[in-house]
This record gives C-alpha cells, sequence and structure tokens, in this order.
C-alpha cells in the first residue's frame, strides 16, 4: 500500500463548508487504497475532531493557522513582495517544519497539497512527487476583469499580474494539479502555458450522505447557503435581496428567504421575510425543507456545491450563469438559469406556482448528480491521476529539497 502525505488548509471535519466537504471526501476516496497522513491547518478558535478522521488517516497533525489581516505591517509590507501577500503574511514555520518532519521519519510516495494555502510549502516536499490539488483562480481573474474604474483595475492588474508569476514558479515543484472545472482548466492553461497536465476533478457529493431527511420542502421557502465570510457569497446574496428579491414578492407576497452560513457582521439589506440563519452544524434539513435553491453567484470560479447539494437533496435551482458554471447542467432541464433581476424573480416564481414543473426539474438533477457528480463515480478518474503522480519523477529537483523556504526570504524589493 502506497502512502501519501495530504496538506489541507482546512481541517475537513465535521464537513460544514464546500472546502472541507470536497477535502474529506478526497481523503476518503484514498484511503480505499492507500495509507494517508493529513496535516491539517485549523483556525485559532478551532477544537478539531482528530478522533473522527481515525478511520480514515493513519495520522493526523494540525498547525494553529495564523488569520490574514490585510492591515497589519506584515500584510503592508508584503506589498512589496512577488509573491501573494496573504502567502507571505500567513506563512507557518510549524506547518513548514511538520511537513519536514513526516517526510524524513517516513517514505512517502507522493505528496497532496490542496489549495495554495498549502501548495505554498512545496519547496520544503524534499523531492517527492506532488499533487497541486485544486487550483482556484477565477475569482482573482475576475477582480481583475470586473473592475469598474481605473484605480481598481491598475490595482487588481497589479495582483494578477503577482499571481500569475507566482503560480508559474509554485507549478515548477507538481508534477500535475487539478481544478474542478473546465473553464479553470482553460484559465489555467492560459495563465501558465506549457503546463498541461491539468485534470479537472469536479466538486461532487457523496449521494448516500443525502439520502432525503424526513423533512417536506415547505411552499414558499427560499434559500441560499453560503457564509459572508466568502466575498462571492456576499456579493451574491447583497445582489439577490436588493435587486431580486423584492420583484419575487411582488409576485408571490408569500416567499420567504433563509441565508445560511457566518454573516461576518457585515452590512446588508433589511428586507421582509429574510432570514439570516448564521451558522448551521448541518444544512442538509434546511435545504430538503426550501421549494427553491437560490444560487445569485456573479463572482468566483470552480463549480458550486451549493447546486450540487440542493439537486440530491431534491430542491430545484435558479442559478445565474457564473454560478453554474462548469456543470453539465442543461438550463430548463436540470436548472434555470437568469442573468438579470427580473428574469430571475421570474423564474423562482414559475417554480414557486408550478409544483409540477418543480418536479420535473428536480428528478433531472438528482439523476445528473448520480450520473456525473457523486464521489463514487469520479473515485477512479481521481485515484488514476494520483497514480499517475507517483510514477513520475517531475516536480522538484533534489539539489532543490529541503526546508521549505520563508516566502518572504529575499523576495523584497
Amino acid at each position: 500500500m502506497s502512502r501519501l502525505l495530504f496538506l489541507s488548509r482546512w481541517f475537513p471535519h465535521p464537513p460544514t463548508n464546500g472546502s472541507k466537504l470536497r477535502v474529506y471526501n478526497l481523503l476518503r476516496i484514498l484511503a480505499s487504497q492507500h495509507e494517508v497522513t493529513l496535516i491539517s491547518f485549523v483556525e485559532p478558535e478551532e477544537q478539531p475532531d482528530i478522533a473522527s478522521l481515525q478511520a480514515v488517516c493513519r495520522k493526523v497533525h494540525v498547525v494553529t493557522r495564523k488569520p490574514f489581516a490585510p492591515d497589519r505591517l506584515g500584510a503592508r509590507l508584503a506589498l512589496l513582495s512577488p509573491r501573494p501577500r496573504f502567502i507571505v503574511e500567513t506563512w507557518s514555520d510549524a506547518f513548514a517544519s511538520q511537513i519536514g518532519r513526516e517526510l524524513a521519519q517516513l517514505e512517502y510516495d507522493a505528496v497532496i497539497a490542496s489549495q495554495f494555502d498549502t501548495a505554498a510549502y512545496a519547496s520544503g516536499f524534499a523531492g517527492h512527487p506532488a499533487l497541486f490539488e485544486e487550483i482556484e483562480l477565477g475569482l482573482m481573474r475576475s477582480y481583475y476583469a470586473e473592475a469598474s474604474d481605473t484605480p481598481h483595475r491598475l490595482r487588481y492588474g497589479l495582483m494578477w499580474a503577482k499571481y500569475r508569476r507566482y503560480l508559474g514558479s509554485l507549478l515548477e515543484h507538481f508534477a500535475a494539479a487539478s481544478v474542478a472545472s473546465e473553464p479553470e482548466r482553460e484559465l489555467l492553461r492560459s495563465t501558465v502555458p506549457g503546463f498541461d497536465a491539468v485534470e479537472v476533478i469536479p466538486n461532487c457529493v457523496h449521494l448516500p450522505d443525502y439520502a432525503a431527511p424526513p423533512v417536506a420542502p415547505d411552499p414558499g421557502s427560499l434559500i441560499f447557503t453560503g457564509a459572508f465570510t466568502y466575498h462571492a457569497n456576499y456579493d451574491a446574496a447583497t445582489w439577490f435581496v436588493s435587486e431580486v428579491y423584492p420583484l419575487i414578492k411582488a409576485g408571490y407576497p408569500g416567499a420567504r428567504l433563509t441565508i445560511t452560513g457566518d454573516h461576518a457582521g457585515l452590512p446588508f439589506p433589511n428586507e421582509p421575510d429574510v432570514l439570516l440563519a448564521g451558522f448551521v452544524p448541518d444544512i442538509r434539513p434546511l435545504i430538503a425543507g426550501s421549494w427553491v435553491a437560490v444560487v445569485p453567484m456573479r463572482q468566483g470560479g470552480g463549480t458550486r456545491l451549493k447546486i450540487l447539494e440542493a439537486m440530491a437533496l431534491g430542491v430545484p435551482v435558479v442559478a445565474t450563469t457564473k454560478g453554474a458554471e462548469g456543470l453539465a447542467a442543461e438550463p430548463g432541464r436540470h436548472l434555470l438559469i437568469a442573468d438579470e433581476p427580473a428574469d430571475f424573480a421570474i423564474a423562482v416564481v414559475q417554480l414557486l406556482q408550478d409544483p409540477a414543473r418543480r418536479q420535473a426539474i428536480v428528478a433531472e438533477a438528482r439523476s445528473l448528480v448520480a450520473a456525473r457528480y457523486d464521489w463514487q463515480v469520479v473515485a477512479p478518474k481521481y485515484l488514476a491521476l494520483v497514480d499517475r503522480v507517483m510514477k513520475s519523477r517531475s516536480g522538484p529537483l533534489a539539489d532543490r529539497a529541503g526546508a521549505a523556504r520563508r516566502p518572504d526570504a529575499g523576495t523584497h524589493t
């Protein structure tokens, strides 16, 4: 049995957000054929349930993550670094040391680094074949592409240029990378020309975990799932409640909206029948009890687990084009798509008023998830990717091995 070292930005259990869900399910897949050690960041206030992962991982190590504070002196100085300043500011010597100790103590066949936060430690992988798991560039690229004025375009243009340069150097340490959607693969290939070892591993659900809860959908109820700590969710919810929701209320006065996830104390429009539910440990009953799930995303990349979860639980989805990006979902069949406020409101009201139409979309959507977005279906593809990485000898050369170099070492101008 091969040994894998998996590095995670998020402690994956309980899987209470999209990134945790992805990591937790990937660990379950990998553990079916390999021996897995996990090194994971945890938030300062988090109490990790390490025992919950003992059936999946041979060993689990946790390191407290330093939160990114853009106004801190270190973050301001990092503006002068050619590397993204969140990498410089949140760097953890303890995390780098833990990687070094594991690779020195045991013979590992590959390292899997999830997201930029852990891929940043690639210089300490000591020559091991490595997979960069889930590169997401869409959100950062959208900041630059959609900047509305010259100062913001200059700011985000410089930031995007820094990310492109940094990613190009970072990928020298990796044999392959995964992304969550075809648009993300195209963006990665255009950002780093010549790096072609990119596999689309979509976000999925473990369908047995979504057996319908004993909750009947409540007519008139809408749900949006997404913490405002992720700016794309905050933007989506603000736009929806400000621009779309009043039109829905005009067409269907009994409509009610629940928004789950940490709202971070951010200012939010005051509209009737809108509940900010905050963090919910298990959102599946709330989703299953809703008549319609709305996904009004206007930023970001990858694919939306919030859509797949709703589909798996038998709840129809109305989304923007950006929200449904990357999914092999046919508008009008698996979900409804609308980008303008009036069109979005019309689509939601249609489902609120037409139970037969609603049920037809529910049936088609769940079939789509079962065929293409169940981790049990995608697992062989992911295991094959990891196998190719283990057999690869591309990546960091032996003379580049050693302890991970601090990202601010010799980088300031």
